[in-house]
């Protein structure tokens, strides 16, 4: 397995798979990580495999999106918290695919709701999904933001760019990077900006900067 770092690297954005399937040893080692994020996340957490009709649609066509068929269904107690943790512990799904040789893509719209493809618990709702699957490529990366533009703060020490540079590399919603991080300290103050997805953007950057700044979830005010 490449370790975090370089799956923070590698991870691009990728909509169009193969027809390869996901088994063997790999398919165990998502659904025992997949359990792991469960117990520690209190969210449900549920992959999909083989189910083409949510990315076999109009929708999908939209996104540009060709041979999906497993994903992952971010699932959990609808809530103030949901969006964020949904961030927070899918891209750890995410990097932990990519260590696996596995490509991936978060969706949050462009796909159409199979009822049937995921159970949803009283007061549970469904956020979003990552498309999960070996690439046709291994995509493109985008551009980040410079460090300036996501950081107010003007004296910055070693580990908190680092953790901003982390954070740069983070997947966001039409790749807006709307988000903010400010040093208070030794504590940072994480900010969601306004669109959609927003809050899932947050949790997403928030993993990267812990992972680049080698802090971990006690650094946030």
């Amino acid at each position: 397995m490449i370790d975090l770092q370089q799956a923070m690297l590698e991870r691009h954005s990728v909509r169009s798979y193969t027809d390869r399937p996901l088994d063997g040893e790999v398919l165990d080692q998502l659904r025992a990580y997949i359990d792991q994020l469960n117990a520690r996340s209190g969210l449900h957490l549920q992959l999909v495999l083989n189910e083409p009709e949510a990315f076999g649609g109009m929708l999908a066509h939209y996104g540009r999106f060709s041979g999906v068929t497993s994903y992952l269904a971010l699932v959990g107690l609808d809530g103030p918290c949901l969006e964020e943790d949904c961030g927070y512990f899918g891209e750890k799904f995410v990097l932990y695919a990519q260590r696996l040789g596995l490509n991936s893509c978060w969706v949050g719209g462009t796909f159409k709701k199979v009822p049937s493809a995921f159970s949803l618990a009283e007061g549970e709702k469904l956020c979003l999904v990552i498309a999960l699957g070996y690439g046709q490529t291994q995509g493109r990366p985008h551009r980040g933001k410079p460090i300036s533009r996501l950081s107010r703060t003007r004296d910055m020490p070693e580990w908190f760019v680092r953790g901003v540079e982390a954070a740069a590399l983070a997947p966001t919603a039409l790749n807006q990077q709307k988000f903010s991080f400010e040093l208070t300290g030794d504590k940072v103050l994480a900010r969601a900006g306004i669109g959609p997805f927003s809050k899932v953007d947050l949790g997403i950057a928030k993993l990267h900067f812990e992972l680049g700044s080698g802090r971990d979830s006690s650094v946030w005010l």
